[in-house]
């Protein structure tokens, strides 16, 4: 008699391959994959680093034991090139016995300029050049691999408590496969956050900056809150905010996303942005959507991630 799920009898049975999950950290150099591996080691996996591409396929070889495996690749790697490493990425997502989520760490350019000369380190791509020249060279060569990452994390103003908790938010390491929703304010002045997915301009509503008394404030003030929600086009804004984001979110997470962020932006970062963003957060978590809440370009004291 043959068992349920099995094949075979006695010492012949067979049991399907156990699930294999995968990390694939790549991006920049000196954009934290050292960090990002280190992180993923502390949640329980094997952390890889720089392995030779060709041995890739026999670490990840189907097993009979379930397993959690990080992987670092960057352009040091032996036998590293783009489009192979993209095919074995697509060949890897096709197997039913491997969970696979590939991460990329962005980050601005002056700052990694910054970072390689703080540490006296070369750029393995600029040995006899500029740092920037390197910088540019590995951008281009790394774009393809950008866009097939499930997580792009932009490490530029990140300390190492907010990075782990955006990489850990941003591959729903902590959540199985439901999809991480942040949340997040920001200045236009300073940029767009390079892991938006969805981008909210609130330079339209009434500015507190203009009001002495609320000037120094933020938005998670309540007078400053009530300045912004007290401006007429507020309410409809919100209210078409959250109509279109709530149908969103099924929507993105049966399609196989795993984060999603919804970045709101005005000119400081300070009192519109971070009170809708606050405002936001607030409506997700009481419809049932964990969601992380954090304020770019508030003072690091002040801004820290938020998880609810």
């Amino acid at each position: 008699m043959t068992g349920t799920g099995e094949t075979g009898t006695g010492a012949n049975r067979t049991a399907a391959p156990a699930t294999l999950s995968v990390v694939l950290v790549t991006g920049l150099s000196g954009a934290g994959r050292t960090s990002a591996l280190k992180v993923l080691e502390d949640l329980g996996y094997e952390a890889v680093d720089n392995l030779p591409l060709g041995l890739l396929p026999a670490l990840l070889a189907p097993r009979d034991v379930a397993g959690r495996i990080a992987v670092g690749v960057d352009p040091r790697t032996r036998g590293f090139a783009t489009e192979p490493l993209a095919d074995s990425i697509a060949e890897l997502t096709a197997r039913g016995d491997i969970d696979l989520r590939t991460v990329f760490l962005d980050c601005d350019d002056d700052v990694l300029i910054r970072r390689f000369t703080e540490t006296r380190r070369r750029h393995p791509l600029a040995a006899d050049r500029p740092v920037a020249d390197g910088i540019a060279i590995e951008r281009r060569m790394l774009d393809p691999l950008r866009d097939l990452a499930t997580a792009v994390i932009d490490t530029s103003s990140s300390n190492l408590a907010e990075f782990r908790e955006n990489l850990i938010s941003s591959l729903a390491l902590e959540r199985g496969r439901t999809m991480a929703v942040t949340v997040v304010s920001f200045a236009f002045r300073n940029g767009l956050p390079r892991e938006a997915d969805l981008v909210f301009d609130v330079r339209f509503l009434a500015n507190p900056h203009y009001v002495p008394d609320l000037r120094p404030r933020d938005g998670r003030d309540p007078e400053v809150g009530a300045f912004v929600a007290g401006d007429p086009g507020f309410s409809p804004f919100f209210d078409s905010l959250t109509s279109l984001i709530g149908p969103l979110l099924p929507r993105y997470e049966r399609e196989g996303k795993s984060y999603l962020t919804v970045a709101i932006g005005c000119t400081g970062g300070k009192h519109r942005s971070v009170h809708v963003a606050e405002r936001l957060s607030g409506w997700l978590k009481s419809a049932g959507t964990p969601v992380t809440l954090r304020h770019r370009d508030l003072p690091k004291e002040a801004g820290s991630a938020q998880t609810t």
